[in-house]
């Protein structure tokens, strides 16, 4: 660790850190020293994120990303954090931070505590037999996951900055040798399910308690020091994460491995390896090549939430509860529900609508789009390209410039016009205002990012990647 006085200059080093997760001590985490590498190529960051945290962009500098973010000089010890978790349904107790650890954690102005986490930054107590590197693309593919999620409202992780090592990695799923990188998530917290679920294994309800009163005070304070704060948290948990389902299904956004060391105890979206976004509304669709029976499917995930927050009783029992965490769990459904409805209404271009009609006409636009196979985030985007106030008194004008074909259309235009038609005439003048709000015209499908990743493998060429990234953050 460099001396606090060669780190000054560093607006990225100087934030106002916390060591917050380090103070519960040696059971949670290790000490580790991060990776030395060939080179340090700043590839992305993310003055977005800088923003959040107070800083001026123009004063931070690429070499500030490369000292914190790439060669890890930070005045406080990095951590590698502990935990297990359920794999495709089987308890794994091997895992644990084996490719990352806990850089830092920082107070934004917001007041809220966040962390910085690490990914490719080399070899851990928990990396098993792997290198704990991570591939470019790798690093690539997840920047563009998380702003595009960001910018499609869900509650997702980001990252704060990309960095091309200079190592030649083998990979079974890439050419190879294909480039390194090291990439910085930034976050409310890195805590796990399988953080709990690791002391369960083990037995440890002390722990558990004291992770648990840790996980209210600093993410869930408005219930720190109540009677029920045990409760309370867990019920919100549940919501959120419900939320966050519903958030994925809107965008179109298959995640992939939501295995339990996967989802966070914030209930935050992060850590996407294989995720795509689905090109047609297709239930079965699967994104990654590895799960053979479709456990992770596109139309399965809101069901693996509520498993993933149900085995978290197991831990959390031994510290609360039970009829709690029944009473805690019983609110998923409604709330996914709900949530769902709402954020696919919005798409459509409404703030809100009676639950029976906005239903129906939700029922009615899954069926349009899953018996028409056209593609999923153009037939939102082309209701906003679109859009006119002919609709609200001519059905037959809506989408009259699309190739749609379907005996359900017809049915759907009229419910469309009958919604466009209930609403007050101030609301629909904010129809089409809305959905260019929440249907951006670039999806990051499959294609598009192989599109981007082509010219940086053949002539290292970053434009693209550079053009996407901003088209993306503007909404585009």
């Amino acid at each position: 660790m460099p001396p606090l006085s060669e780190l000054t200059q560093n607006p990225l080093a100087c934030l106002p850190y916390e060591n917050a997760f380090a103070s519960l001590g040696d059971e949670y985490s290790d000490v580790v020293e991060g990776a030395s590498f060939p080179r340090y190529d700043l590839r992305f960051r993310n003055d977005q994120v800088l923003e959040q945290l107070g800083l001026e962009v123009n004063q931070v500098e690429d070499q500030d990303f490369i000292e914190v973010f790439g060669q890890f000089r930070v005045p406080h010890a990095l951590r590698a954090m502990r935990y297990h978790g359920y794999q495709f349904g089987e308890y794994n107790p091997d895992l644990g931070d084996g490719r990352g650890f806990l850089l830092g954690q920082v107070r934004s102005p917001d007041g809220l505590l966040y962390d910085f986490g690490t990914k490719g930054s080399g070899r851990t107590p928990y990396s098993r037999n792997a290198d704990g590197r991570l591939t470019l693309k790798g690093g690539v593919r997840e920047v563009l996951a998380a702003e595009a999620l960001h910018q499609l409202g869900v509650n997702t992780s980001r990252c704060v900055s990309l960095i091309e090592t200079g190592e030649s990695l083998w990979r079974g799923d890439e050419p190879s040798p294909t480039r390194s990188s090291v990439m910085v998530r930034f976050q409310r917290s890195h805590i796990r399910f399988g953080t709990f679920e690791r002391l369960y294994f083990l037995q440890k309800p002390e722990l558990i308690e004291k992770l648990l009163d840790h996980v209210i005070e600093y993410y869930y304070p408005e219930y720190f020091g109540d009677a029920d704060a045990k409760a309370l948290f867990y019920a919100d948990l549940v919501k959120r994460v419900a939320r966050l389902a519903a958030q994925w299904m809107a965008a179109g956004f298959c995640h992939a491995v939501l295995n339990t060391d996967n989802m966070a105890i914030t209930g935050e979206s992060f850590d996407y390896g294989p995720y795509a976004f689905i090109p047609t509304y297709d239930r079965k669709f699967t994104a990654a090549y590895f799960d053979y029976s479709g456990r992770y499917s596109y139309a399965n995930q809101p069901t693996i939430c509520r498993i993933n927050l149900e085995v978290l009783q197991r831990p959390l029992a031994m510290v609360m509860d039970k009829q709690d965490l029944a009473a805690g769990l019983a609110a998923y459904d409604k709330e996914y529900e709900y949530a769902y409805r709402e954020l696919m209404l919005k798409k459509l271009g409404f703030e809100s609508l009676p639950a029976e009609q906005g239903q129906e006409l939700l029922d009615v636009t899954i069926k349009l789009l899953a018996e028409t196979q056209t593609a999923y985030h153009d037939f939102f985007y082309q209701l906003a390209a679109q859009f006119n106030h002919a609709w609200r008194s001519h059905p037959e004008t809506i989408l009259e410039n699309s190739d749609l074909s379907s005996a359900v259309l017809e049915k759907w235009r009229k419910l469309y016009q009958g919604a466009l038609q209930t609403i007050s005439a101030s609301d629909f003048e904010t129809v089409g205002d809305r959905l260019t709000q929440t249907n951006p015209k670039t999806a990051l499908l499959r294609p598009v990012i192989e599109a981007i990743w082509e010219p940086i493998v053949a002539e290292d060429n970053w434009q693209p990647f550079n053009d996407l990234v901003k088209t993306i953050q503007q909404r585009g």
